[in-house]
């Protein structure tokens, strides 16, 4: 009874055509191969609303906290947003690019105040 309600509990796999970007070479090929198995985790094993809380807890804690503790949350943060915006910068158009590139900056100057160097 419990393993098969777990296993009801998982969500599918979202619908597509790729996961990987067509033709990528480099860099870009070996973080999307390594992301691979964290995403699918992340999107499917755990509950919907585990990683926006978590998000929001941290970036709270950036913003209360100024000493660089709130600077470490800021930072994880701004890992995160980073790396969804690595692996999502080809499909965007200029106004994501743009809005992207905004909240990295935003989180990076949020953690360099946190850490007395701003």
């Amino acid at each position: 009874m419990g393993s098969d309600n777990a296993s009801n509990n998982k969500r599918p796999l979202p619908q597509g055509e790729r996961f990987f970007t067509p033709g990528a070479t480099g860099l870009r090929k070996a973080v999307e191969q390594r992301s691979a198995v964290p995403m699918t985790f992340l999107f499917t094993q755990v509950p919907r609303w585990v990683a926006p809380v978590v998000l929001v807890v941290l970036l709270l804690a950036g913003f209360a906290v100024a000493n660089p503790l709130g600077g470490v949350a800021a930072l994880v943060v701004l890992a995160f947003v980073g790396w969804l915006a690595y692996l999502s910068w080809p499909s965007l158009q200029v106004g994501g690019k743009l809005l992207r590139v905004a909240m990295i900056v935003f989180l990076a100057l949020l953690a360099a105040t946190r850490f007395g160097l701003i």
